[in-house]
C-alpha cells in the first residue's frame, strides 16, 4: 500500500550523455566557459538557487555537493531558499544581487526587470556580469535536460 508520505522515483528516460554526445560535450563546454572569471561559491550559489527553482533534484544534490567541497557552509546552505529572509551578513550584497538576477532569469515569464539588472550591475563589472548572465542560462539549460531525461540525484 502506498502512503501519502512515500516517495516514489520515476525511471530514467534516456542517457542524455551517450544519445547525443556531441550536444553533451558542448554543453560541458559552455558550462566552464561560463564560469570563467567568476567566484566559484558564487557559481554554486546561483547553481543550486537555480535548481531549486526548476525542481531539478539532480542538480540541487550536485551542486550542493560541490559548495560543501568548496567551504559553503551549512548555514548559507540551508539558508538559500529563503535568501531573501536571512539576516545580514549571511549573504553579502553582491551575493544578494546575483541571486535575484539569478531567480528572474529562471522565472523568465515577466523578464528581468530594470531594478534587478541595475543592483546587478552596480556590483559586477560588464563582463564579469555577461559571465554571471552566462552562468545563470547554462544551468537552467541543465536544469531542463536532466528534468526532461529524469536523472537522478546521486548519479553523477
Amino acid at each position: 500500500m502506498t502512503t501519502t508520505n512515500e516517495i516514489t522515483e520515476a525511471p530514467a528516460r534516456l542517457d542524455y550523455a551517450r544519445t547525443v554526445p556531441k550536444v553533451f560535450r558542448a554543453m560541458i563546454a559552455l558550462d566552464a566557459a561560463a564560469r570563467e572569471g567568476v567566484d566559484p561559491s558564487l557559481v554554486e550559489l546561483v547553481q543550486m538557487r537555480t535548481s531549486q527553482l526548476n525542481g531539478c533534484a539532480y542538480c540541487l544534490d550536485m551542486h550542493t555537493k560541490d559548495a560543501r567541497k568548496a567551504g559553503e557552509t551549512d548555514e548559507r546552505i540551508y539558508l538559500l531558499p529563503v535568501w531573501q529572509e536571512a539576516p545580514a551578513g549571511v549573504y553579502s550584497a553582491r551575493e544578494r544581487a546575483a541571486l535575484a538576477l539569478a531567480e528572474e532569469i529562471a522565472r523568465i515569464g515577466g523578464g528581468v526587470s530594470d531594478a534587478v539588472y541595475a543592483r546587478a550591475a552596480a556590483h559586477f563589472g560588464e563582463a564579469e556580469l555577461a559571465q554571471l548572465i552566462s552562468v545563470c542560462f547554462t544551468i537552467n539549460a541543465w536544469n531542463r535536460i536532466n528534468v526532461a531525461t529524469r536523472k537522478s540525484p546521486g548519479t553523477a
